[in-house]
């Protein structure tokens, strides 16, 4: 859910190509987003989980798997190793 949710954004609100989302190698900084698109991007996700992902500044210099996995990662911690629905309708 968790990378469906990014990709979404970044296809419907920022207009990303879908294709790009199929190289698993793809990095970050080749999604061309600058320092306010990625924090738009974090709010995406923060306004679901209910907290502040620490450090978004290193994702630019990650792939986007990397990204993602580092994302859940805070998730779980936050959330005693579980990961929470983060659909729209949980998070009201």
């Amino acid at each position: 859910m968790l990378e469906q949710i990014i990709k979404n954004y970044l296809v419907n609100t920022k207009g990303k190509d879908a294709a790009l989302f199929d190289d698993p190698a793809l990095p970050v900084a080749a999604l061309g987003l600058d320092s306010l698109d990625m924090v738009e991007m974090l709010f995406e996700i923060e306004d679901r989980c209910g907290f502040q992902l620490p450090d978004p500044t290193r994702y630019p210099q990650m792939s986007f798997r990397d990204m993602l996995a580092d994302i859940e990662t805070a998730i779980r911690e936050h959330n005693n190793g579980e990961l929470p629905d983060l659909s729209l309708e949980a998070s009201k």
